[in-house]
């Protein structure tokens, strides 16, 4: 009897995740939408209100901050629900505040209010977290995980997320959105059947439509990969986790 070899094709997977709720994520979750994008948002509750913001480029001697000029409006509280329908959410702690710049139990506490109060907005279970300015401390990674989430994001890159992630409540990502070695880390990623994680925010692409094309065609170009899926950054968690 003569057996065939079945050639079994494993699909490399895509996440993505973005910072800070700002008017642009509106536009960004738009985008996901149209072409079946999975992807996480971590939120500040505690800096957003009943009322938008609005955004604008700076005047000479302002000193607000603002990403090179542009001063970013954030969405209001109860947008929550309507822009972040289909997506996963995640804590950013309450305030933004970093790990280490108040006491641990301060700290924790500003994590798991934005986490109660997303889990409120959208009836369901927040255990993610993207840590402030990428900071962590080896106290504040237990108290995470003695509240009981399951990932951290930190701002450090991987060559590899599988291989260098030991540890899910300080997540590696692969690069930022706006990295200049994007593509040739997602073609790596692609070829050895890994995983590709990059992070940003929405508004560091401001009103600038050719940021915004590029955004698109970034995501266009995933979505016709045969083999590239869509997974979020949980499902990543869990796999490192096993």
């Amino acid at each position: 009897m003569r057996f065939r070899t079945i050639t079994v094709s494993m699909k490399f997977q895509v996440c993505t995740c973005w910072d800070d709720g700002v008017l642009n994520d509106e536009r960004l979750a738009g985008l996901f939408r149209k072409y079946g994008a999975k992807a996480t948002f971590n939120l500040n509750p505690g800096l957003m209100s009943d009322v938008r913001g609005t955004s604008y480029w700076i005047k000479p001697g302002d000193t607000n901050w603002s990403c090179r000029g542009y001063r970013t409006g954030k969405l209001a509280l109860r947008d929550i629900p309507e822009v972040y329908a289909g997506f996963e959410l995640a804590s950013h702690c309450w305030k933004h505040e970093n790990a280490g710049s108040i006491p641990d139990d301060q700290w924790l506490k500003s994590a798991m209010d934005a986490r109660k109060y997303l889990e409120d907005a959208v009836q369901k279970p927040c255990t993610g977290f993207a840590w402030p300015c990428g900071v962590f401390t080896p106290g504040t990674v237990e108290a995470l995980r003695g509240a009981g989430f399951t990932w951290g994001r930190t701002t450090q890159n991987a060559d590899d997320v599988l291989a260098e992630n030991p540890e899910p409540l300080t997540l590696k990502s692969s690069c930022h959105f706006q990295a200049r070695d994007f593509w040739s880390k997602y073609m790596a990623a692609r070829e050895r059947g890994g995983v590709f994680y990059f992070w940003g925010h929405s508004y560091e692409m401001f009103d600038c439509e050719q940021f915004w094309d590029q955004t698109e065609g970034a995501l266009r170009y995933i979505a016709e990969d045969p083999d590239a899926e869509w997974i979020n950054v949980a499902d990543l968690a869990a796999r490192l986790g096993k």
